[in-house]
């Protein structure tokens, strides 16, 4: 109700009239002002006026609706990035049909990376136990190292004679695996390894040479295992001396040059060890005698300049070298050999008259095998089973670790139970 329309008991007719807004003719304002608080009833107390809704936006103002723009493929971020606040709009548009939304964008990396899936089964070891054998059964003899020498009923160095021993090396192109292993009729009988093998160097750098050496010793040599041992490196030795000569032979392809040079320094470290054994001998329980170190040796000589073809087999005795070409083990020297239990073969450091110098060329991708009886007797038997699996281990793309080179070396064969010792070669295809 507007207080001009109201007129009341309280109207002042002795009064000129004002102005609403600056009069109060019927006293009413200072008479509710003048009550006590609560008397009037709850609708006559003033109210905060609410604020007033928004104003309609005018076409003007209006934002008109566009289709959404695919946002770009997110960046992984380590925390996600907050969106922004949405515009506002007094009223909402109206849609026809509703709008399929966006292909929901992927979820932000989470600060916490997810487990990684697990992983394959690693492949597991292979347990190499006890070597293989070709043929029907497998030797008599058990295959693992029995007794060994004492020190007190055993020379001075057959004692610390190990069992097995194994070598390599990588020489530019070249790669050498070696082993020699006590034969199963020496495990059996506990007596040491007589064969011996030496892998070096020789030479100069313009004239250097892979050297790599094998020596049998003779069973029924007292001392042999020791002969096999100190011919096997003094002959390197003096091999060394004479490389320059013997690196231009090989290139002159000089055999008769070869073997005199090779008979040379055989023969010096020959007369050296002899010497050295007859004066040890003063001091031991018997006299000095050249039987009783008789030994094998073969030397090969392999230059270590990629572009030299030639090599140079030094031998003495039986055992020797082979090579793996298509798939077949060949023998570089077939007329070699010989049997060790005829007191005539040919053995250091007596029984022999020169040394036999064989000279032969090889290419990249074949395989050289320097062994022993041990090893080059097998490889010659009738039955191929030992010699096909010897090729497909030695013979594939890849070289052979050291351990498993020295598993596949001990591949046994009935009746062969002698001492084997074999040095390989792999040359890189360039």
């Amino acid at each position: 109700m507007n207080h001009d329309e109201h007129c009341g008991p309280h109207d002042d007719p002795g009064h000129h009239h004002r102005p609403h807004q600056a009069m109060d003719p019927d006293g009413l304002d200072a008479h509710i002002a003048g009550l006590p608080y609560g008397v009037m009833a709850r609708e006559t107390v003033p109210r905060v006026p609410e604020a007033p809704p928004p104003a309609p936006r005018t076409p003007a103002d209006h934002v008109p609706y566009a289709e959404p723009v695919p946002s770009p493929e997110p960046v992984a971020y380590t925390e996600p990035v907050p969106s922004p606040e949405p515009v506002a709009y007094a009223e909402p548009v109206a849609y026809a049909e509703p709008m399929p939304s966006p292909a929901p964008a992927p979820s932000p990396v989470p600060s916490v990376p997810p487990a990684p899936a697990p992983s394959p089964e690693p492949p597991t070891d292979v347990v190499r136990g006890v070597p293989a054998h070709v043929g029907n059964r497998p030797p008599s003899y058990p295959p693992h190292p029995l007794g060994r020498p004492s020190l007190r009923d055993a020379d001075a160095f057959a004692p610390f004679s190990p069992v097995v021993l194994l070598d390599g090396a990588q020489i530019g192109q070249l790669t050498v695996r070696a082993a020699s292993v006590r034969g199963d009729s020496h495990n059996w009988e506990g007596s040491c390894r007589q064969d011996a093998m030496t892998v070096t160097r020789i030479g100069p750098a313009d004239a250097e040479m892979l050297l790599l050496a094998v020596a049998d010793g003779v069973g029924s040599a007292l001392y042999s295992h020791v002969g096999s041992y100190q011919f096997s490196r003094l002959a390197a030795v003096y091999l060394d001396r004479e490389a320059e000569n013997i690196h231009a032979a090989l290139c002159a392809r000089n055999v008769d040059e070869l073997r005199v040079l090779a008979t040379k320094a055989v023969a010096g470290a020959a007369a050296e060890l002899r010497s050295g054994w007859a004066r040890a001998a003063q001091h031991g329980p018997r006299p000095y005698a050249d039987q009783d170190y008789a030994t094998t040796l073969h030397v090969l000589l392999i230059p270590t300049d990629a572009r030299i073809r030639e090599r140079v087999l030094c031998s003495v005795g039986d055992g020797g070298l082979f090579v793996l070409r298509e798939g077949g083990w060949h023998h570089v020297d077939p007329d070699a050999g010989g049997d060790l239990l005829d007191t005539r073969t040919e053995a250091l450091p007596h029984a022999y008259s020169s040394v036999k110098a064989t000279l032969f060329r090889t290419g990249p991708g074949e395989v050289l095998l320097l062994g022993t009886d041990g090893v080059t007797n097998p490889l010659t038997q009738k039955d191929p089973e030992f010699a096909r699996r010897l090729a497909e281990a030695w013979g594939g793309p890849e070289v052979p670790s050291l351990s498993d080179f020295l598993w596949q070396a001990q591949t046994r064969a009935k009746s062969y139970d002698d001492d084997r010792t074999v040095i390989c070669v792999w040359e890189e295809q360039a």
